[in-house]
């Protein structure tokens, strides 16, 4: 009786930390948002009225000075009176990307999401102003504050907010993030964790992994250039050990072939199409155990949640294969601002909550980065 009082008490207080951000415009976001708030028991809701980014691919990119007004403005006066919010969710019918921005790839082009997540970063004294650049893609973030922490996210200790998102292709798949959220928590974890390392790059070293947002420590004026291929792979195969060492049952390949086709899976992560033999069907084949997580290094695997056809590997097709939460990408990032599996990981079968695991692994804000699923997902929290 007193452990189950004891969750209850933890849930409720989580759920207080909570915001969902309703477009009252969308069909779509009201009938996910409303699910949400019923489900989770989330009372926090701020309505704004934008365009439906469920209706066309065109809706999905929304000028700056529309998100101003029309977004961004509410939001901080709902936040000035409710200084509790950690958490912050949307939801398909938001748009997820910017243009004319201050920050993003070109300067202008950052995901919604992360704009969201870096509110506050521009009036700080404490944060890392830096440009991202390689092979022509260029632009301007934050470091994130809550990168590589030890410590459980708040607002008020580490600034900005963890902001995801409940989105798929079909309404039906978003809501379905959060019923597999949900039993994950009743049920506990279940499946494999699959890593699949791209052996081909080489691994680079080991010991540095976790890589610094700033590589050495240093800021060459504020400019970071891409990281190596092959430290990405470190990352995968550090990932795998730190599972390994936690007894949490995983799979790391390190072969030639792409591992698709796999079912049963607790974790995945991948370099999607840019695998040299990236096998499109088995991608689309890879099915989910409720409360499993994904990350893949893929430049735009959130540029869409519509169908469409065409481009590099899509996260859209991880949620349909029942993936509860992953991370992507609404345009270019350069591969240092892919998350770390091996943080994002490591923190999840920790315990921690699906937005704060997928935010201590990710170096940047302000920047391209979409994180799918319920922020509270939290099915390895001791029980």
């Amino acid at each position: 009786m007193i452990s189950a009082l004891l969750l209850a008490g933890f849930q409720t207080s989580l759920t207080d930390r909570v915001l969902v951000i309703q477009n009252e415009a969308s069909p779509a976001s009201v009938e996910i948002s409303e699910d949400y708030q019923r489900r989770r028991g989330v009372k926090n809701v701020l309505k704004v009225s934008c365009q439906d980014s469920a209706l066309n691919a065109g809706n999905e990119t929304m000028p700056y000075a529309k998100f101003v007004e029309q977004v961004q403005k509410p939001l901080l006066a709902y936040l000035q009176k409710h200084p509790k919010i950690d958490f912050i969710v949307l939801t398909k019918g938001m748009p997820i990307r910017l243009t004319g921005a201050p920050t993003g790839v070109s300067n202008t082009q950052p995901s919604l999401d992360s704009t969201i997540a870096a509110t506050g970063y521009d009036s700080r004294k404490d944060v890392t102003p830096v440009i991202l650049n390689d092979s022509g893609f260029t632009g301007k973030c934050w470091v994130n504050r809550f990168w590589d922490s030890k410590e459980r996210f708040s607002h008020a200790k580490h600034g900005g907010y963890l902001v995801t998102r409940l989105d798929g292709y079909t309404v039906e798949e978003a809501r379905l993030l959060i019923t597999f959220s949900l039993q994950a928590e009743k049920n506990g974890p279940s499946g494999k964790f699959l890593i699949d390392v791209a052996e081909g790059h080489g691994i680079g070293n080991t010991a540095k992994v976790p890589l610094s947002p700033a590589p050495e420590g240093k800021l060459d004026n504020k400019v970071i250039n891409e990281m190596a291929d092959n430290d990405w792979d470190a990352d995968l195969v550090v990932a795998g050990q730190k599972l390994t060492a936690k007894k949490v049952i995983t799979q790391v390949d390190r072969t030639d072939t792409f591992v698709g086709r796999a079912s049963g899976l607790a974790g995945y992560a991948s370099w999607g199409s840019n695998d040299p033999k990236f096998d499109a069907k088995g991608y689309l084949m890879l099915r989910f155990e409720p409360g499993a997580i994904a990350e893949t290094a893929v430049s735009t695997s959130a540029r869409t949640f519509l169908p469409t056809t065409g481009g590099q590997s899509l996260i859209a097709d991880l949620i349909r294969g029942r993936v509860t939460g992953v991370k992507g990408y609404c345009d270019e990032p350069l591969l240092q601002a892919v998350g770390s599996p091996t943080i994002i990981f490591d923190r999840y079968a920790d315990g921690w909550t699906l937005a704060e695991s997928f935010y201590a692994g990710s170096r940047f804000v302000g920047w391209e980065d979409i994180v799918i699923g319920d922020p509270l997902c939290s099915p390895y929290r001791k029980r």
